[in-house]
């Protein structure tokens, strides 16, 4: 790969990076702003459900707090501390928010579940009000995650999302009281969305592990990238190939490729080119190819 498209690559990923931290201080202002009215609102509304939401909220404010910390500093470049660059910090701010998210739903649980034995009365009127306050609010916030592309800000808009899916079983909860006296509503529809949530975050839970653990990202199979590369003029083989991801995001590809032994320079030249290309197509960006002649390979193994 050329010096002018490594730059450029760094330049789309310096751009989707700050991208990625404005979506996500957008996301931290709106919610602890709406965490302490929320406060307030279940005071007066005596709900549990908001009262919950409330604590919840202050703990994804926190987390989205960090995230945004972590998005920013995740664009710095490459240096002798860090030779791939700080890109897998955006992955730690997913890895905490994911924890401060599950450690909230337990707390939401441990809270809601006494109230199934012991429901009590609440204002409706004043749920209505903050339900729908709450789905505008956070809705806004979800709407510009998704945008992003990058586990830190998926995470995210799961926290967000979350108190989305709260915020409309407020909403149905305050209409039916309103017209009959259910109160028990109130921790069921609770109960429902907290584990629709630890069941989404448990699938980003496993992303991100995947990336910690430098597993192979589901989108690329090893054999077949091995099949293609095997397939060009003058490779006898390709081995030795491990493909990881920094962080969701970028993708990297070591490899070692067999040639025969009258294999000249100019052709290797060309056939790092030609891999590269390949690589670039599939979505790999960082490319590593060790290129081996059939004689000095026997003690690899790969042929």
């Amino acid at each position: 790969m050329d010096k002018n498209k490594k730059i450029h690559n760094h330049e789309i990923y310096d751009h989707r990076a700050h991208q990625s931290g404005e979506n996500i201080k957008v996301a931290f202002f709106l919610n602890l702003a709406f965490a302490i009215l929320e406060i307030f609102g279940g005071l007066w509304t005596n709900s549990m459900a908001i009262l919950s939401d409330a604590l919840h909220d202050l703990g994804d404010s926190i987390s989205l707090g960090l995230a945004w910390y972590l998005e920013k500093y995740s664009a710095k470049g490459p240096d002798s501390s860090f030779s791939y660059g700080y890109g897998r910090f955006s992955l730690l701010g997913a890895l905490i928010s994911s924890i401060v998210l599950m450690i909230g739903s337990v707390v939401i649980l441990s809270q809601v579940i006494p109230r199934l034995m012991d429901p009590q009365e609440v204002y409706p009127q004043g749920m209505l009000g903050f339900a729908v306050l709450g789905i505008i609010v956070n809705g806004f916030a979800v709407i510009r995650l998704k945008k992003g592309s990058s586990l830190n800000e998926k995470v995210a808009s799961w926290h967000l999302l979350e108190d989305v899916f709260g915020w409309a079983a407020v909403l149905i909860v305050s209409l039916v009281l309103m017209v009959k006296d259910i109160p028990i509503l109130d921790p069921i529809l609770s109960i429902i969305v907290t584990a629709f949530v630890l069941y989404n975050v448990a699938k980003n839970l496993r992303k991100v592990f995947l990336i910690f653990l430098q597993g192979v990202p589901n989108q690329f199979s090893i054999n077949e990238i091995e099949e293609d590369l095997s397939s060009i003029a003058d490779v006898e083989k390709a081995c030795h190939t491990h493909i990881w991801s920094l962080e969701g995001q970028r993708n990297l590809l070591s490899i070692h490729l067999i040639v025969k032994d009258e294999t000249s320079r100019e052709r290797i030249i060309e056939l790092k080119a030609e891999v590269n290309r390949r690589m670039v197509e599939k979505g790999i960006h960082h490319v590593t190819v060790q290129v081996d002649f059939e004689e000095e390979n026997k003690e690899y193994g790969c042929l």
